[in-house]
């Protein structure tokens, strides 16, 4: 079992009401469960664990993962997740920042979409945005680098 048939049967099940899925293969296991608003996979192989992305209803805000600090005493966000990047909540609207920005902790830095789903992304830190590292409306990857702050 490769990611991309993993990925493939994540997005089957997403648009179903079935609640957990268990298949083990050729030595793997993959276990799905949604759990509430969250939908969290979990692959299994050869006692290593590795967890997949959680998504959640557009409405329950997920905070990105925790920030790495370089050198320069910056904070990155990364993706918590992989899906689409959007700098705005909606094509019409400003974007949620901009470099040079001003942001508070728990304010909204952008929206990656997922299975359909829609998560803001929060900033971890207070503090000055220096850079934005993603293309809207473009795919990004877990673990990705969003956004350098510099710390307030």
């Amino acid at each position: 079992m490769n990611l991309r048939e993993i990925k493939e049967i994540i997005r089957m099940l997403s648009d179903t009401d079935i609640a957990e899925f268990i298949l083990e293969s050729e030595g793997v296991k993959l276990s799905l469960r949604k759990k509430e608003a969250f939908a969290v996979s979990q692959v299994i192989q050869s006692g290593a664990a590795i967890v997949a992305t959680p998504s959640a209803a557009s409405d329950i805000p997920v905070v990105s993962s925790v920030p790495a600090v370089d050198a320069d005493n910056l904070l990155t966000i990364v993706a918590p997740m992989v899906g689409t990047f959007y700098r705005s909540p909606s094509p019409d609207s400003p974007s949620y920042v901009n470099v040079g920005d001003t942001v508070e902790i728990g304010e909204p830095l952008c929206i990656i979409e997922a299975m359909k789903l829609m998560n803001e992304i929060e900033s971890e830190a207070k503090g000055r945005i220096v850079r934005i590292l993603a293309e809207n409306a473009q795919p990004v990857e877990y673990g990705q680098p969003l956004f350098v702050i510099e710390p307030a």
